[in-house]
């Protein structure tokens, strides 16, 4: 199975997503939860995104698994969504479902293709189209990752490792380094593989994304912008002639 590799946005810039999403990356994350996107920024982003030429699957992860959150991000053309702190089965079917139309959710219809001259996809087209991803991040959650795989609508289980380290009580480099048969990130592609489900992570780099396909995690993001400038003009300045 090959890997996605995706890039994430912090920085709420239209600019700087689409800048982001020139480079090709398989798919793009504007962050709404630990970034600056807010309603507006995403509604402008996206605009800018939809007629640019090769434009990568682009997603928003929502602050928080309100079906109205979720619904703001599709009708602003979103492909999917990524819902964090999901802890059990219960809220990832509520966010499953408030990612499509009836009869297969509760997603009221209002995308906003038609304010700018576009015809929207039908309800069956955006069903299928829409990518529901959950966030798999706490001790709670992971106890209940199969039944949370296994939950109609889940597309993705994706992982924050950093927020797992957390709630287990230690860190990123042990949870990697553990091997035993127990290790949490294995259990989640467990639960992955045997309900037919994406298994994402953020890595926010090359090197952490390498553990973290090695075990199995297929979607991964590795590029973050705020992370990008800021190597970026360090190298620059301590390259200048002095």
């Amino acid at each position: 199975m090959s890997t996605r590799i995706g890039a994430w946005s912090l920085l709420g810039s239209p600019a700087v997503a689409a800048v982001m999403a020139s480079a090709e990356p398989d798919w793009l994350v504007l962050d709404a939860q630990h970034g600056r996107f807010d309603d507006a920024a995403v509604v402008d982003t996206l605009s800018l995104l939809a007629g640019a030429p090769n434009r990568p699957r682009t997603v928003v992860r929502v602050a928080a698994g309100s079906p109205w959150l979720i619904g703001r991000a599709l009708d602003a053309g979103a492909d999917g969504v990524i819902v964090p702190m999901v802890q059990n089965a219960e809220q990832a079917a509520l966010a499953a479902s408030a990612c499509r139309y009836p009869p297969l959710g509760s997603r009221s219809w209002g995308p906003l293709d038609g304010a700018y001259g576009r015809t929207p996809a039908s309800a069956a087209d955006a069903n299928e189209r829409i990518e529901c991803a959950v966030m798999v991040e706490t001790a709670e959650a992971v106890a209940g990752v199969d039944e949370i795989a296994a939950t109609p609508g889940v597309d993705m289980i994706f992982v924050g490792p950093f927020d797992l380290a957390l709630s287990l009580g230690t860190d990123v480099p042990s949870l990697l380094g553990d091997s035993s048969p127990e290790n949490p990130l294995d259990r989640i592609v467990a639960a992955c593989r045997a309900h037919g489900v994406a298994a994402g992570a953020f890595a926010g780099s090359n090197e952490l994304a390498a553990q973290l396909a090695a075990r199995g995690f297929d979607t991964l993001a590795v590029a973050v912008d705020t992370m990008l400038l800021h190597d970026a003009v360090a190298q620059q300045l301590q390259a200048a002639p002095r």
